[in-house]
């Protein structure tokens, strides 16, 4: 279909703007994602689920400058004994990771994957190709496309520590493309951390193939990094009795996308997808999730809770679909902003399409101020007004965090929290 002048002159120069890598076994797949995007064209305000996010800056040829923000705070996931892989501007930096040796764990980097019979072939852009239905979601297309960095991680058997991630930057421009295939085999179980904010501008994708009875779990941290931008995306394929839990915190950042697609194909799978953000100021964050349930007696949860101040937005766009033959399905999603002042806003778009009569299927979506009756009490037995804030703010919260089933990592995103909010107490 024929998109709009002005959309495709847009598409166009971006795309003009980018080397397309040839050769090996992604080539067909990049080749396909092209065609997508100059189908689907880039995103535009008009767009159905872009009209709450400006996507001008996540589409236009070159990045906005961004400096880059110095921290003397440790990695947050460093207490955790994960096998450590770290990408600066974009690009793996070895001198600084771990040997990419984990054992039960297959890991190579996808600029080193050349030969032409590889286990990714059959999935490195494929669930983000399923996910483009029936919403179009062209920046993980061109991700597809263009990405020349990024780990395929096969997990043949569980392994005894996680793999953390870590997103560095050194450049005010660094405009990066990260794309990583994940593969769990029946039985197997891996946890990976992400932490950091990569680049001026990030656009990354995330395919993870969970097979039967197999368990993914993903906790993010963004970074302070605050003039960033970010369009990152998580497409989820699960089987029988599988499992995937996915939690990300987002703590500053000028505007932040964060997509995940989920497909629970086999009967028995859960998926939990959870979020928690706090901004100030300059600040929009869009979390946008859609969860298919095409499975017997499956569970979905999503919870999102968004704490706004000085002129933040946040966003909230969820759908639930349940396709005719998903008897017995459990959808929760749940979405809440706490705003601390009166020039925030929370937008929120919850959904749910439901094709089966035998289902147990709820949404809600609240946007409020801190409970002035809770305030008066904590203050009344002699807690100072910002600490009494603070308090509230992570009970509001907490839901979300409790998505975690880790408790150390649960204990490190409370203290994230805790610190941020100290910092930025009124």
């Amino acid at each position: 279909m024929a998109q709009p002048a002005l959309k495709q002159t847009a598409t166009d120069a971006r795309l003009d703007a980018l080397d397309l890598p040839t050769g090996g076994w992604t080539e067909t797949a990049r080749r396909d994602a092209v065609a997508r995007v100059r189908d689907m064209g880039l995103p535009a305000r008009r767009d159905e689920y872009w009209k709450y996010t400006r996507p001008d800056t996540l589409v236009q040829a070159d990045p906005l400058p961004a400096r880059v923000f110095d921290t003397d705070e440790a990695p947050l996931f460093a207490a955790q004994n994960g096998l450590k892989i770290v990408f600066v501007d974009g690009v793996f930096d070895a001198q600084a990771s771990d040997a990419l040796s984990l054992e039960g764990v297959r890991i190579e980097r996808l600029a080193e994957a050349t030969t032409d019979i590889h286990w990714a072939r059959d999935l490195f852009g494929t669930l983000e190709a399923r996910g483009q239905k029936p919403v179009h979601r062209p920046l993980a297309a061109l991700n597809t496309a263009y990405a020349q960095d990024g780990l395929l991680i096969h997990v043949t058997q569980t392994p005894d520590r996680p793999i953390d991630l870590r997103y560095l930057r050194s450049s005010d421009n660094a405009d990066a493309m990260l794309h990583h295939v994940i593969k769990l085999d029946p039985g197997t179980e891996l946890t990976v951390l992400e932490d950091g904010p990569a680049a001026a501008r990030l656009n990354q994708v995330m395919e993870v193939d969970v097979a039967d009875s197999a368990r993914f779990h993903h906790i993010r941290a963004q970074g302070r990094d605050h003039e960033r931008r970010a369009a990152t995306h998580i497409f989820g394929r699960l089987g029988t009795e599988s499992t995937f839990k996915s939690f990300t915190l987002t703590a500053n950042g000028v505007l932040t996308r964060n997509e995940c697609v989920i497909e629970l194909l086999g009967d028995d799978a859960t998926v939990h997808v959870a979020g928690a953000c706090v901004g100030d100021g300059d600040f929009h964050h869009d979390d946008t999730v859609f969860i298919t349930h095409d499975a017997v007696n499956c569970e979905s949860r999503q919870v999102f809770k968004k704490v706004l101040r000085n002129g933040a937005t946040g966003v909230f766009q969820g759908k639930i679909l349940v396709k005719k033959d998903a008897q017995k399905t459990d959808g929760y999603q749940i979405s809440q902003s706490l705003l601390l002042d009166g020039d925030s806003q929370f937008l929120a778009k919850p959904e749910l399409e439901i094709y089966a009569d035998d289902v147990a299927c709820s949404h809600g979506s609240t946007s409020g101020a801190i409970d002035e009756e809770a305030l008066f009490y904590l203050r009344s037995r002699g807690v100072p007004e910002g600490t009494a804030t603070n308090l509230l703010t992570l009970a509001f919260l907490a839901e979300a965090v409790l998505e975690i089933e880790n408790e150390d990592l649960r204990e490190e995103i409370n203290n994230r929290l805790s610190a941020w909010l100290e910092r930025h107490r009124g």
